[in-house]
């Protein structure tokens, strides 16, 4: 977004979050600040199931936004986004929709060899494609970039 000179509307903020598989107190953590500081988080989303090949999204999310979110599938299809769902998140994001409503998104990879790496020895970042992790990460600033400039409802 930096290189295309797109300036947003809303803050983005990227959490790098800590003990998921232990308690998710990081999540928990976050999101008590968060209510605290009284934050309104337009949508979080979380990529957790591996940097493969892209297949889509899913979102907790109301009826009529996840439809209108649905239209915006076909600009991500030529990045191998086809997937839109209901039913998303995960466990670090899933504390901001408990306390603070927040809406959620999964970025959702094709997860064919998502147990051949994790938590196995070869778990390590040599054995991530850059191909496939750049592709997500595209989707990611797709999905990004639409909800900053198209919101979610008239209000944005």
């Amino acid at each position: 977004m930096k290189v295309l000179g797109y300036k947003p509307r809303k803050t983005i903020r990227f959490v790098l979050f800590a003990n998921e598989e232990n308690g998710a107190r990081g999540g928990l953590a976050y999101a008590e600040q968060a209510k605290a500081r009284k934050e309104n988080h337009i949508l979080a989303l979380e990529s957790d199931e591996g940097g493969f090949t892209p297949r889509g999204f899913s979102f907790t999310i109301g009826g009529d936004t996840l439809e209108k979110i649905k239209t915006w599938a076909r600009l991500l299809v030529p990045y191998g986004s086809q997937q839109f769902t209901a039913g998303g998140g995960g466990t670090d994001i899933a504390p901001l929709n408990k306390s603070l409503q927040t809406p959620l998104a999964g970025f959702v990879p094709d997860n064919q060899r998502y147990f051949d790496l994790h938590h196995a020895r070869n778990d390590v970042f040599e054995a991530v494609n850059k191909r496939e992790l750049l592709l997500g990460a595209i989707n990611m600033a797709g999905l990004i970039y639409l909800v900053d400039k198209y919101g979610f409802g008239s209000g944005g």
